[in-house]
């Protein structure tokens, strides 16, 4: 089995599947390769002015007409993969597409033209210094955002904002090594590292600087991992009726039959620009129904996964609720360490309630009383301070980096502070610090890391 190589011409489909107005072809290779094959698939003469359209036939190796449509070409290095790359611009119809596919892998087979594997146009980009990894992985997550305000910080990621502000950090970083290594250099030297180099305030500014940016990035995990919320309770606290209010559509079914949800039902909404993905789940009760057991079951699994464990109570019932008590006690058990769990008193428009804590909240979901205060508590309990200008859309991995270049931080930081500073391991620690944030930006990124990432992008990106 042939290995593919990063230098191999590909090509792929670059638009959604499905039928739509236009559907694009997507090559990209070296420059003797997009020229050869234009001159083979339009004509010995054809010549294609680079970022032109050029209206054109699309035929079939018996010179029938598939389709008519644009090719634009656009040489190296000003494309999007740092390659030379052409696009064929056609109809929309997946069938119309795949004879355009078929036509352009015979014409190209020669020359060692392959498909392309997913996310190998954007991994080309990165390897040719178009776009560093961070930027290259805001491409997808910029496809994949699903609020507005993941759009806009994906958009900032993409723009090189997020990559700014690491190597700002990252160049600090340096420079204060780089001090610190010139007077291990020269021992011999009688230098005041702490006054010479003002260190101490270096480091300050630095610690001060990657705060800041740490705090961002976790925000825009916020924006673009979302909150997975998993509303529990007894069978007809109101469970049903509050997804659907959240959601705003009839989403789960809701009858004053207890026992009503059979099995988590999951939807998606968006407030204050977070995407938070509601799962309505069965009632939690003691039961011989086989099926019901089930839905109980993967309710306790759903809360194992949650970000926020929503507690449902029946406000006309709580004085009398002792198997609510034991309900409360069941899902506890599985709810993974640090994730809140707030409380909620529905049916509040039946009359007047007593609050057991001041903590809980009051709502009907029947009338939408207390909805808008549910909805702020609910961005409260994850963090999010609703500041999307200066929000970055992070992924695990850069705040797994983050965090780790932070440990090396804060040791050299408190190296500094010692009345005769370790100079070989302050300047160690600087080391790692700087090399955890070249994973970011892919600067220290090891090739399997690299295949993880581009293996998760779709194909034609």
């Amino acid at each position: 089995m042939a290995i593919n190589s990063d230098r191999d011409p590909i090509v792929a489909i670059a638009t959604a599947s499905g039928r739509g107005g236009v559907g694009i072809i997507r090559l990209s290779g070296e420059d003797s390769f997009i020229k050869t094959f234009i001159e083979k698939f339009f004509g010995p003469t054809e010549c294609l002015k680079p970022r032109y359209a050029h209206y054109r036939p699309f035929k079939d190796e018996c010179g029938s007409l598939i389709d008519e449509g644009l090719a634009l070409y656009f040489p190296t290095p000003r494309s999007y993969t740092g390659e030379s790359v052409l696009e064929l611009q056609a109809h929309g119809g997946p069938v119309v597409l795949q004879m355009l596919l078929r036509r352009v892998l015979e014409v190209g087979r020669s020359s060692g033209l392959r498909l392309a594997e997913p996310g190998e146009f954007t991994k080309r980009a990165f390897l040719n210094g178009r776009l560093d990894l961070s930027q290259a992985e805001a491409v997808a997550d910029l496809i994949d955002a699903t609020t507005e305000g993941a759009v806009r910080a994906a958009s900032r990621s993409l723009n090189g904002e997020f990559s700014d502000s690491v190597h700002e950090i990252g160049d600090q970083v340096i420079e204060l090594r780089a001090l610190i290594e010139a007077i291990l250099d020269f021992p011999e030297e009688e230098i005041d590292f702490i006054q010479s180099t003002q260190a101490r305030e270096r480091m300050h500014k630095i610690v001060d600087d990657f705060e800041r940016l740490k705090h961002q990035s976790q925000q825009g995990s916020i924006l673009r991992e979302g909150v997975t919320v998993v509303l529990v309770g007894s069978p007809n606290v109101g469970k049903s009726s509050l997804m659907n209010r959240l959601s705003g559509t009839e989403v789960a079914i809701v009858t004053d039959v207890a026992g009503t949800t059979r099995d988590k039902i999951e939807n998606e909404i968006s407030i204050g620009g977070v995407a938070l993905r509601l799962v309505d789940t069965a009632g939690v009760r003691e039961t011989q129904d086989k099926v019901e057991s089930i839905g109980i079951e993967r309710t306790l699994q759903a809360v194992e996964n949650a970000d926020i464990v929503l507690h449902l109570i029946d406000s006309t019932h709580q004085s009398s609720d002792e198997e609510g008590q034991k309900i409360l006690e069941k899902v506890m058990q599985r709810v993974s360490a640090g994730v809140p769990v707030l409380h909620v008193l529905n049916k509040c428009d039946l009359g007047s309630t007593s609050i057991p804590n001041p903590n809980w909240i009051t709502i009907s979901a029947k009338t939408g009383m207390g909805i808008e205060a549910l909805e702020k508590k609910l961005l409260e309990l994850v963090g999010w301070e609703n500041k999307p200008e200066s929000t970055f859309l992070a992924r695990q991995r850069h705040l797994e980096a983050l965090s780790k270049a932070y440990e090396h931080l804060k040791l050299a930081e408190n190296f500094v502070n010692y009345p005769e500073p370790p100079l070989d391991l302050l300047a160690e620690e600087l080391r790692l610090c700087n090399e955890e944030l070249g994973q970011i930006v892919g600067e220290t990124t090891p090739d399997d890391i690299l295949g993880m990432i581009f293996s998760r992008f779709c194909i034609g990106k």
